[in-house]
């Protein structure tokens, strides 16, 4: 099985200047830990646990949380609570979107709400 995740996090890590105990010091876990994970012996952590080393390693959260197929508590939360948010995600889902028709859509939400993050 493929470590893609455990890859992306080494070379992200390794850009960002951290070695793995400076790394796992800011998350607040083991240095063996960030190792395990980055050579394989162990999944990917929590999706609440990915958004805090994105945060550290200063990438956006979807970076690692695509490699992983997990959601972050705080989204998941929030469409649990929104039937229309449900919908929407319903209507992507039937579409098929491609990447580049979910940046595009992206984008547009974007500029219907004058936000250029």
């Amino acid at each position: 099985m493929e470590n893609f995740f455990g890859s992306a996090l080494k070379e992200f890590r390794r850009k960002a200047g951290l070695s793995q105990r400076d790394l796992a010091e800011k998350v607040g876990v083991d240095f063996s830990y960030i190792s395990k994970i980055e050579n394989g012996r162990l999944p990917p952590p929590s999706a609440d646990t990915i958004v805090q080393i994105c945060k550290i390693l200063n990438i956006p959260s979807e970076d690692l949380l695509a490699l992983t197929g997990k959601i972050p508590s705080d989204i998941t939360q929030t469409i649990a609570k929104n039937s229309t948010a449900q919908e929407f995600l319903r209507e992507v889902q039937e579409m098929g979107l491609t990447e580049d028709e979910w940046r595009k859509l992206v984008g547009s939400l974007r500029k219907l709400r004058g936000s250029n993050k």
